[in-house]
């Protein structure tokens, strides 16, 4: 079989949890399915973490687990253990436990397709005597199942009427404040584009923060328990919210109920006004529902607002300069981020762990390995 040949890459880690959150990661960073696979009892378990990160990030994740032999199950096996039970909920779309090689073709294929359509977590569990088996594929009779390859993304974006409703509450608000997740990660260029048109301001979930850069100026930066003030100043005192690809949870974070008029965008339909009480929900691809939007939308002509977001932004980046420039033994580690932030390349991305009980003059090393020659903490 092996029709990827080479394509599929397989990489080792020394704890299945690792692998769990490696397929996620993957999944997160190229839009691709993440697949991860572990041996039975304790070895599925614990890919137990890195799976619900998946499945409540809304990414496509396929478990691959092995179990105890066929003829054994039922008998308190060693490491035997109710599989199907265990991962009903993370991966409650598609669980389903191989007995025969025929059927492998048509549970892998659903698999793939069902994390793929449904953002989710699904699961494949391989008894080992199975897997010692020569493939076959379906016989042509009563009771199989032949699957096919192939899956492609439908574009949805809502009615006209929606639209139109959602245009006449951004157009007569006056405030109007964004919340972008990481729905909005492919329309970074329309929600600058709707920003402009409505003098917003944008603030980003934890995971929307890579939609737009900070350098923006009416971008607010991050928002909730990790979130800026210059974010929490926009949310308390908007009149209109418009939440693009975000199932931001924290209430306390939003305008109070009954201040803003509200509009959200989700490709989600069950993630749809349960954050705040929206007044049109917008189900769609965030590029397109933006883009079906923006020729709906009147430019303002009162910047008032935006030029107040603008200077709270400017006033908030000297004060996080002002608390990076404080002295601190052996190091202020806001100092670390703020100079290291000039010397990265575009997109790159940083993983960092330094063990609590490691010596202070190696922690300085460290960090010192993180810089360019001629770095202000390391002009050598």
């Amino acid at each position: 079989m092996n029709r990827e040949k080479e394509r599929v890459k397989f990489v080792q880690v020394r704890h299945e949890e690792n692998a769990a959150f490696m397929a996620c990661g993957h999944a997160k960073f190229t839009g691709e399915i993440g697949v991860c696979m572990a041996t039975s009892g304790p070895g599925a378990i614990h890919l137990l973490n890195g799976l619900y990160d998946a499945k409540m990030d809304h990414q496509p994740v396929v478990a691959i687990i092995g179990q105890q032999a066929r003829a054994a199950m039922g008998g308190s096996y060693q490491q035997e253990v109710d599989l199907n039970s265990l991962f009903k909920d993370v991966a409650h779309e598609f669980v389903q436990t191989v007995t025969l090689p025929q059927q492998l073709r048509h549970v892998i294929d659903r698999a793939m397709r069902i994390a793929k359509n449904e953002r989710t977590v699904t699961c494949i569990i391989m008894p080992n005597d199975l897997q010692e088996l020569e493939y076959e594929e379906p016989a042509r009779m009563h009771g199989t199942v032949h699957s096919s390859l192939n899956y492609s993304k439908p574009v949805i974006v809502p009615q006209k009427y929606d639209l139109q409703q959602a245009a006449d509450i951004l157009n007569a608000g006056n405030k109007v404040a964004m919340l972008v997740g990481a729905g909005a990660l492919n329309a970074a260029d329309e929600v600058i584009e709707i920003a402009e048109l409505l003098g917003a301001g944008i603030a980003k979930a934890l995971l929307g923060k890579a939609v737009l850069p900070d350098a923006i100026p009416y971008v607010t930066g991050a928002i909730g328990l990790l979130g800026t003030k210059p974010s929490w100043d926009m949310m308390m005192e908007c009149d209109t919210l418009l939440m693009v690809g975000s199932s931001f949870p924290y209430s306390e974070f939003l305008p109070k109920e009954g201040q803003a008029k509200a509009v959200q965008i989700d490709i989600d339909g069950k993630m749809l006004g349960i954050r705040y009480p929206m007044d049109v929900n917008l189900q769609g691809d965030s590029k397109e529902t933006l883009r079906a939007l923006i020729p709906l939308i009147r430019n303002k002509a009162d910047r008032n607002w935006r030029l107040g977001i603008e200077k709270n932004v400017a006033e908030w980046w000297r004060v996080l300069e002002a608390r990076a420039m404080n002295d601190a033994t052996p190091i202020n580690p806001q100092r670390v981020f703020w100079e290291l932030s000039k010397q990265l390349p575009e997109n790159c991305i940083l993983t960092g762990y330094i063990a609590q009980d490691l010596p202070h003059e190696k922690i300085r090393f460290f960090i010192c390995c993180l810089f360019f020659r001629g770095s202000p903490l390391c002009p050598n």
